[in-house]
């Protein structure tokens, strides 16, 4: 494929992935409806994922078993998918979602923590933006500290900093075997959010898992083939674009959340939200900004939610 075109194909696969994770809220909300709360959601749809990838590669879970490393990583990533998806369900999407996208805060603090790289003035003031952004989308209109209001709120920063953490691990893991990473990413979004839900449902606080009715199962089984694609045009992007590039293509999935939420009616852009956001986004695109471009890499098995950092 002639170079031009490869390159926007690659960002076409990123958009799919930022395009299917940015109006997830929709479909989920309507599994609510349909009697299936987000966490239920979130462990069909990767249950299906992970019971395809052992029926293809069965050997792969021994390889899972037997690296303990893998297990923090299927954690992280299983708390990410059940926060985000949870955050988006029953809170306001565009604060959710900018809360997530805090992302670069905390993987910059755990990049110095687990990796030891070292501050910057740069960093520094990519870290003063991302928080002086979340400030502002926090600060409550009757005044008062700009700490989360909702339990929404606090599911988008405690996904944020969830694939913060699966981001690190991915990088400081990278010599396991890239297959049974990607079991861990889809076993992880099964076993958190399906041991959450269960224990949520047997303290009374979230409803029980309803019986299965047609229309439910074809929701869940189109939503599982969106994130399957949604993966796939991930792997193809970050495979072929520098880390840098993808991190910025991904950053999209912000537009489509915050539009797709106004366009259907969910919610209201506030000035609030935008001054706050777009204080958040510049953060991440200084993330981006003069980082190596990563040398070509064998095809590997990506995680349902990682991006560069």
């Amino acid at each position: 494929m002639h170079t031009s075109r490869q390159t926007l194909a690659a960002i076409s696969g990123l958009m799919l992935n930022a395009f299917v994770w940015g109006v997830s809220w929709w479909p989920f909300r309507d599994l609510r409806a349909l009697g299936l709360n987000p966490l239920w959601a979130t462990a069909a749809i990767y249950g299906l994922s992970t019971a395809a990838i052992l029926l293809a590669r069965p050997r792969v879970l021994g390889a899972l078993l037997r690296n303990p490393a893998l297990w923090l990583i299927l954690l992280s990533s299983g708390a990410t998918n059940a926060a985000f998806n949870w955050g988006v369900t029953e809170g306001d999407v565009v604060r959710v979602v900018l809360l997530f996208y805090l992302m670069p805060v905390w993987a910059t603090l755990l990049a110095r923590w687990l990796l030891q790289e070292r501050l910057t003035p740069l960093v520094g003031l990519r870290l003063v933006l991302a928080l002086a952004g979340a400030m502002v989308v926090l600060w409550p209109p009757g005044g008062g500290l700009p700490l989360p209001q909702h339990p929404a709120d606090w599911l988008g920063v405690v996904g944020g900093m969830t694939f913060a953490l699966n981001n690190v691990l991915l990088r400081k893991y990278a010599h396991t075997p890239p297959e049974a990473r990607g079991l861990a990413m889809f076993a992880g979004g099964t076993l958190v959010a399906g041991g959450l839900a269960s224990a949520l449902a047997a303290a009374g606080v979230a409803s029980g898992l309803p019986v299965p009715t047609l229309p439910l199962v074809l929701a869940v089984g189109l939503l599982a083939l969106a994130f399957l694609a949604a993966n796939l045009g991930l792997q193809y992007g970050a495979e072929r674009l520098p880390s840098s590039l993808t991190a910025v293509v991904m950053t999209v999935e912000i537009v489509f959340a915050s539009g797709s939420a106004v366009l259907l009616g969910a919610e209201q852009l506030s000035v609030q939200a935008l001054i706050g956001g777009s204080l958040i986004l510049l953060a991440i695109l200084l993330a981006a900004w003069r980082q190596p471009a990563l040398p070509p890499q064998p095809p590997q098995q990506h995680s349902p939610r990682e991006t560069p950092i």
